[in-house]
Parts: C-alpha cells; sequence; structure tokens
C-alpha cells in the first residue's frame, strides 16, 4: 500500500549552471507550495550565494571528511552551513567513479554531516557489471553497512538515501519503475534489520533519468519517496514539473 511519507525532490546540477540558471530557478520555484513535498537544489558551492532569496532547500554537491585544514580545494561541511546549505550530497556515483570515494570514505564524509547538522543524502547504486552478474543487493548492502558500521542505525533517522541505478546513467538503458521499487524495497527492509520505526519513516529518492513524462509512475511506487534529478533539473519549468508529480 503507497505510504503517505512527505516526498524531498532533489535536483543535482552536478558541474553545469551559471548564476542567471540560479536565478530563474528561484524565481520559477520560491512561492511553489506543493502538498507534501520538499523541494532540495544542489548546485555547485560557487552558486550557493546565488539562491540567498530562495525560500526552498539548498544542499552541497560534496563535503569534505575533514572539519578543516591544509585540503584545498575541499568544502568543509560548516561551510555549507554558513553557505544556507541544509542538506548535502555524498557518494553520488560519479564521485565514486571520478574520485575513487571508497565505502569507507563516503562513511565518513556522512559522519562529518551529521556531527554539523547536515542532513546527509546517502547516494548508493550499482553499475553495470554488478547489474549483469545479479549481485547488485551484495554490492549495495556494502555501502549501506559501511555507514551503519561507522554512524549507527539510528543516524539513519536524520539522513535520505538515494539510489541511482549507474547502469541506467547515460547509457542508454532505462530502468523500470518495478526494478526502481525493488531496489527501494530492499533498501528499506535493510534499514529495518536495525530499525523498523526508522525504516518506515526513511526517504528514499530514486535518480536515474528521471523527467515530467516518468515521475508520476515513478513515485506512486510504494518505496519511491522523490527523485534525485540530474539533467532534468537544469530546466526550471520542467523541474517545476517533476516536482508537481511528485504531490499526493
Amino acid at each position: 500500500m503507497p505510504h503517505s511519507r512527505r516526498h524531498l525532490v532533489a535536483g543535482n546540477w552536478k558541474m553545469n549552471g551559471n548564476s542567471q540558471l540560479a536565478t530563474q530557478m528561484v524565481a520559477a520555484l520560491n512561492g511553489q507550495s506543493i502538498d507534501g513535498v520538499d523541494i532540495l537544489v544542489c548546485p555547485p558551492s560557487l552558486y550557493l550565494g546565488d539562491f540567498k532569496q530562495a525560500d526552498f532547500s539548498l544542499g552541497g554537491q560534496n563535503l569534505s571528511e575533514f572539519a578543516s585544514g591544509a585540503h584545498t580545494g575541499e568544502v568543509s561541511a560548516s561551510m555549507l552551513l554558513e553557505a544556507g546549505c541544509k542538506y548535502v550530497l555524498v557518494g553520488h556515483s560519479e564521485r565514486r567513479t571520478d574520485n575513487h570515494e571508497s565505502n569507507d570514505l563516503v562513511a565518513k564524509k556522512v559522519e562529518a554531516a551529521l556531527k554539523n547538522g547536515l542532513i546527509p543524502v546517502l547516494c548508493v547504486g550499482e553499475p553495470e557489471s554488478i547489474r549483469e552478474d545479479g549481485t547488485y543487493f551484495d554490492f549495495i548492502s556494502a555501502q549501506l553497512d559501511a555507514v551503519i558500521e561507522l554512524v549507527g542505525i539510528a543516524q539513519f533517522a536524520h539522513m535520505v538515501v538515494a539510489y541511482e541505478p549507474v547502469w541506467a546513467i547515460g547509457t542508454g538503458k532505462t530502468a523500470s519503475p518495478e526494478q526502481a521499487q525493488e531496489v527501494h524495497k530492499f533498501i528499506r527492509d535493510h534499514i529495518a534489520k536495525g530499525d523498523t520505526d526508522i525504516s518506515q519513516k526513511l526517504q528514499i529518492l530514486y535518480g536515474g533519468s528521471v523527467k515530467s513524462a516518468n515521475a508520476k509512475e515513478l513515485f506512486s511506487q510504494p518505496d519511491v519517496d522523490g527523485g534525485l534529478i540530474g539533467g532534468a533539473s537544469l530546466d526550471p519549468q520542467e523541474f517545476l514539473n517533476i516536482c508537481q508529480a511528485a504531490k499526493g
């Protein structure tokens, strides 16, 4: 039976956008009260200042596991907070792939976010080779367990999880709503092994080529609580249409 948990629809700009797009996004989304839907936008850190007038939530795309120090080019949790962020993406598939972020490093970044009052959006998901050999549940379990072992299951009450089928991003392949639901249910059941109440309240987003054309069907799945939107979030009206699809 579909749940009644609030949706969180996140727009991740990746390494795209500019100040003009930020202005357009604020104009399009400010004042848009959508029943049961929380809106989150994650622009590159340089453009966070362009969202000072935003009345929706902001998130960072990454953070350092260190609080401060000689780590040139990194952004700390406290810096993101000062810039107006409430959330931060952690362990995005592109960070794991491009920057070789291990499960242990991702767990440390989750810990750094939680210690500073940021809500981590923990990204998990399998590449094509893992999907094809059928071990994707084991792969995702390892990603989740690294975080559980470091911060404890109780901290998932202060987190969001996003499932990214890496094999269906930019490959021409598409994950069906049923495939998304299968993994989302697995994630919820895996968290339930530690705490059933937390698992039922946990928001689990789907990130895999979500568009306004497929958003409603995806969001109607029992364990899909919203989307981690990539390319479509660069079009303010398209992103707003996706947010509307999450309503109710």
